[in-house]
């Protein structure tokens, strides 16, 4: 609660009880809706450096934003007040078929609720309802159009409709289209569905109207492409930041709040018919571009000295991070001192800083002076993870080059990584959603680095230490030093070892051979992990012992799988056919051929479904003994030709 409100908590409350009661009815004697389930809250663990002065900037801004609703009718808002060193920023927002009132209610209620819950001296926060979304920080967040706040919501009735699900398909693609494009960023549409005797899906989509319309575009999406785990459900909502979208065969608002979209789809295809025309008259061209660019290429090859041999594919086309400046990073991590240090990571060690507008970050320095295709690496890591923007993969903020000095700086994880939680001192603390929800975030995360990023990226060191958990331990996919780019043509690459032993799949390990199905099968290390609560490498003691993976596979052939689950969960939290199928998932993604092991995207949609296909049942799994790998590097991560390796690959028998 805020200073002035603990003085006179009184009054506030009175206000509080008072205005609610009034919002509950409308002038007319309707019950009016302000939509104040709670989807969720963020509370920032960072503190401000002047409670008092942010106090007052915060107050100050929402006033301003109710003010702004209240008078000018709105639905959106904005403020910024900036006294002193501590400025507070806002945004508030509400559905647009929610009356005025509606809006201010469901606005009082947030702004309660978000002081009640979150620390005076938290430098941001974020709530979300059904009805309205408001944050606030210490630092201007407008521009975001994505960023971890997405939340779906399926509903629970279900329609077997082919003509439904496949008219929701086509409503939700016609709102992201025109949405971007129409003053205001929002649409409400209604869409009768065919031989359904008159059922009707109604549909609306919002942005935040400090977005671009890119932004607005990209939002809505992603939006688009979480639904499809909803349909056929007959209504669903996904809230993110940037963005609302929301589906019903109930009405939800007035036949009169409706949009007329047809022209902003015109827009949409007459965009592309652009496209087209420019593309035929650009073809009477082709020859001459065809001349000009063989001599170029030409030019090129005589002076490839000038480009730099480890460049990634694409790279060179991505836009880069913010620079920061080194002073700035120094003094954020008090000079990297060891106090501040998070570990060491691969190719350089993790800090954390705190920098001067209050916000704590990651700070990544990497050891440049070990070798000169580390320079390399940085630039490649840079443009690489400063273009992808996903919820379950870690946020690059920004970077610094300064001399020998390479330093990346990422948002920070508050609840550090899965392995602290699974092997450390909070071993056994993670409920069983905490682990489903880690087992499909991280499978979410490694569909788009393979399937969706304009190039495959391929990680190749996914382990429990390298996916972070934020504030409501959702995972992020993090430290990408190891990462490389897949080109679309090649199945596979041929390269120097680089991961962690444990993890690794045996055809990278003994050959060198990278695919996309080398993080799958890390990928699935890591769920027989997060389910058993064991270390890959930890039960093997002796030779009488056996490895977690060796476990699993017996426990399976046997039916006994629910053996493999970890004593210290309730039994009463999971579901034992649902955990069965995910250490059937696990199994599958560890399969000795590349090519039997799944696609990620696959994977997520077996996630979703209550059981595996009958053609999917895993095969026996190949698994890379650790203690046959060179004592240097049993331990920990490091780069070496795998043809100077004598690696042992145990086949699995159920014997």
């Amino acid at each position: 609660m805020l200073p002035h409100m603990r003085q006179k908590p009184f009054f506030f409350f009175f206000f509080l009880l008072s205005f609610t009661i009034w919002s509950w009815w409308t002038l007319d004697g309707v019950v009016s809706d302000p939509q104040t389930t709670l989807v969720t809250i963020g509370c920032s663990q960072i503190n401000v450096s002047d409670v008092s002065i942010f106090q007052g900037n915060l107050n100050a801004t929402f006033q301003s934003m109710r003010t702004q609703i209240s008078n000018q009718s709105e639905h959106f808002a904005t403020e910024q007040v900036v006294k002193g060193n501590n400025p507070a920023y806002g945004l508030f927002q509400c559905r647009n078929y929610l009356s005025i009132a509606d809006c201010l209610s469901c606005f009082d209620f947030a702004a309660d609720k978000i002081r009640r819950n979150c620390s005076a001296a938290s430098n941001g926060a974020h709530i979300t309802y059904d009805g309205c979304f408001l944050r606030y920080e210490s630092s201007s967040f407008f521009d975001q159009s994505t960023d971890a706040g997405n939340n779906i919501n399926c509903g629970n009735e279900t329609r077997n409709s082919t003509e439904l699900a496949s008219t929701v398909q086509q409503v939700l693609r016609n709102l992201e289209i025109a949405t971007p494009r129409i003053n205001g960023y929002f649409a409400a549409t209604k869409t009768t569905v065919p031989n359904s005797n008159g059922s009707n899906i109604y549909a609306f989509a919002q942005c935040v109207e400090t977005l671009t319309q890119s932004g607005c575009d990209n939002c809505l999406n992603i939006a688009l492409r979480n639904f499809q785990i909803c349909l056929p459900n007959s209504n669903a909502k996904t809230f993110d930041f940037g963005c609302f979208m929301r589906y019903s065969t109930t009405s939800f608002f007035a036949d009169n709040q409706t949009t007329n979209i047809n022209h902003f789809l015109k827009q949409g295809d007459s965009s592309k018919k652009k496209a087209i025309i420019i593309g035929g008259v650009a073809g009477g061209t082709c020859f001459i571009l065809i001349m000009i660019a063989l001599f170029a290429l030409y030019m090129r090859s005589k002076s490839s000295k000038m480009v730099p041999k480890g460049d990634i594919l694409g790279a060179t086309e991505l836009k880069g991070p913010v620079n920061y400046r080194y002073k700035d990073l120094k003094s954020a991590t008090k000079n990297f001192s060891e106090k501040n240090k998070l570990g060491e990571q691969a190719f350089g060690g993790l800090y954390k800083g705190i920098l001067k507008n209050g916000k704590v970050v990651a700070i990544k320095k990497l050891h440049l002076s070990q070798s000169k295709e580390m320079e390399k690496d940085f630039e490649s890591e840079v443009k690489l993870i400063s273009n992808i923007h996903h919820r379950n993969i870690v946020r690059l903020l920004g970077c610094c080059n300064k001399g020998q000095e390479r330093l990346l700086v990422y948002e920070y994880m508050k609840n550090s990584n899965v392995g602290q939680f699974l092997f450390g001192e909070t071993k056994g603390s993670l409920s069983w959603m905490q682990r489903y929800a880690i087992i499909f975030g991280t499978a979410r995360g490694l569909a788009y680095l393979h399937e969706e990023f304009h190039v495959c990226v391929i990680h190749r060191d996914i382990k429990a230490s390298n996916i972070l958990l934020d504030d409501d331990f959702q995972p992020k996919i993090a430290d990408f030093g190891l990462a490389r780019l897949l080109p679309r043509d090649q199945s596979h690459l041929h390269t120097n070892f680089v991961g962690t032993m444990g993890y690794v799949a045996p055809e990278y390990a003994m050959h060198g051979q990278l695919s996309e199905k080398v993080d799958t099968y890390s990928y699935g290390v890591v769920v027989l992990e997060i389910i058993s609560g064991q270390k890959s490498s930890a039960l093997k003691v002796d030779d009488e012992s056996e490895y977690l993976l060796q476990r699993a596979w017996k426990l399976y052939e046997r039916g006994m799988h629910i053996s493999f689950v970890d004593k210290t969960l309730d039994p009463n939290e999971y579901d034992a056919e649902e955990v069965k199928k995910i250490i059937e998932i696990g199994l599958l993604c560890t399969q000795a051929s590349p090519a039997a092991r799944p696609r990620m995207s696959e994977i997520v949609r077996m996630l979703k479904r209550k059981s595996l296909m009958e053609h999917k049942e895993p095969t026996m799994p190949v698994y890379v003994d650790p203690t046959s790998w060179p004592k240097r590097d049993a331990s920990m991560t490091h780069s070496s030709s795998s043809s100077n390796a004598v690696i042992s690959t145990s086949i699995l028998s159920g014997r």
